[in-house]
């Protein structure tokens, strides 16, 4: 690994890349302890520590506890996250984006403005209702008109900021920016999370009831980890066949290779998606201040938080997780969908002569890759419900109370493999060993 880490290094381009990343991610930590000018962090503190919702704990994990303590950063990618889902949705619905879409690099640039514009439209809506929702009961440390209007021009300019950052990272460093930054966000708050673990099943307990405890703990967050491994790695491989050819007076083709279609070809995209549109509606009803809702609508904020899943207690807020398992499934299939076209890859086959051994080129080739697609979607879909259920199985049941979860786990464990697997790529591309081969 180190030696690994040594040859990483000694590229300059690679060098360059992974230095500007953590310049980067230290940014977005220092941004995270800048407190926004003119509001009472203090309050803030207070009435986030006195929520029993878990759709704001979700949040601030997310903003690497920027939230709960009133930063630049407090909204963090969350508006970005939300407006990514929304444009996506949106390609189905509107013929002109689904262009876009199809348009090459041309068309995805064209939609990734409209998701920059909608992310500041997002962000200044979140931060308007902050500031009115919270304004007169105590955030404000002078309520008025430009003390209100200050706090939302830094709350939209931070989470403007970290966007740009997450882009910038695309660009120039190694790895998805935003997914680079919610990383560094969650892992963030993990040593807390094990503190607040430890004070809760650990302290003050005989030995033998704290050492099981904490077998516990590691038993859950190891096996999770275990399963996204094999979950990320998991491939089905086409067989794919080239026909030989003359070209001039060579022969050619012949050779036989494979498609690797991933089993969760939609990585981490599905439960980021699922988790942060369970948690908005929550959210909206906090910041405008109706968080203490009676009947009916708080009854439902009650079950789509994942704070209240799997309760013995209240078994019937269960009725969330089952919402939270069908959207999973059904963005592992529209994120697929948009990214994989199974047409495109037959008709690319068959111009270059390229065939699956028993199946005709052309359309039956596209309709069985479909037919394959679908069946590793659904294994893939189900792989992430197991994997997040977990640990919200055990939050339920025992009440661990903690930022990270299943879905969190997924996130940092997938990032970090795919982040490696670049890296992995520009070594060996360099003819040097890689994670891989160590």
């Amino acid at each position: 690994m180190f030696k690994t880490l040594i040859n990483a290094f000694k590229i300059e381009d690679l060098r360059k890349k992974l230095i500007y990343t953590f310049l980067m991610l230290i940014v977005i930590r220092i941004g995270s302890q800048l407190p926004v000018p003119g509001v009472n962090r203090d309050y803030f503190a207070a009435w986030f520590a006195a929520q029993n919702n878990g759709a704001f704990n979700f949040f601030d994990a997310f903003t690497g506890g920027s939230f709960s303590s009133m930063s630049l950063f407090a909204l963090g990618v969350n508006p970005y996250i939300t407006s990514s889902i929304i444009v996506q949705l949106l390609t189905i619905a509107i013929p002109a984006l689904e262009e876009m879409q199809k348009d090459g690099e041309d068309g995805k640039e064209k939609l990734q403005k409209i998701t920059r514009y909608l992310t500041i439209v997002l962000a200044l809506i979140e931060a308007v209702a902050m500031t009115i929702g919270f304004g007169n009961k105590g955030l404000l440390q002078e309520v008025n008109f430009i003390n209100g209007l200050g706090v939302v021009a830094a709350l939209v300019a931070g989470s403007c900021f970290v966007m740009w950052i997450g882009e910038r990272i695309t660009e120039k460093g190694i790895g998805n920016g935003i997914s680079i930054v919610l990383l560094i966000n969650i892992v963030s708050r993990m040593p807390d999370d094990f503190a607040a673990l430890y004070q809760q099943f650990m302290k003050g307990q005989p030995v033998v009831n704290a050492v099981i405890s904490a077998i516990i703990i590691i038993a859950v967050v190891l096996l999770t980890i275990v399963l996204v491994i094999f979950l990320q790695d998991g491939v089905r491989k086409i067989p794919v066949q080239y026909a030989k050819k003359m070209q001039g007076r060579k022969m050619v083709g012949g050779q036989s290779t494979h498609i690797p279609l991933k089993v969760n070809t939609a990585g981490v995209i599905p439960v980021i998606f699922a988790s942060s549109l369970m948690s908005f509606p929550g959210i909206i009803m906090m910041l405008i201040g109706k968080s203490n809702i009676e009947g009916v609508g708080g009854h439902i904020l009650n079950a789509l938080s994942q704070q209240n899943w799997c309760s013995l207690e209240q078994p019937w807020y269960s009725v969330g997780l089952l919402i939270y398992i069908l959207l999973v499934v059904f963005f592992a299939y529209f994120y697929t969908s948009i990214t994989f076209n199974p047409l495109e890859i037959a008709n690319n086959m068959k111009r270059q002569g390229g065939f699956v051994p028993g199946i005709r080129p052309g359309k039956p080739t596209s309709d069985f890759l479909a037919k394959i697609l679908n069946y590793i979607i659904f294994i893939g879909a189900i792989g992430l419900i197991i994997v997040a259920v977990i640990p919200i199985f055990f939050n339920g049941v025992f009440g661990a109370s903690v930022s990270f979860g299943g879905t969190s786990l997924i996130i940092v464990v997938g990032v970090v493999l795919e982040t490696i697997k670049q890296v992995e790529a520009q070594l060996v591309n360099r003819h040097y060993k890689g994670f891989l081969n160590d």
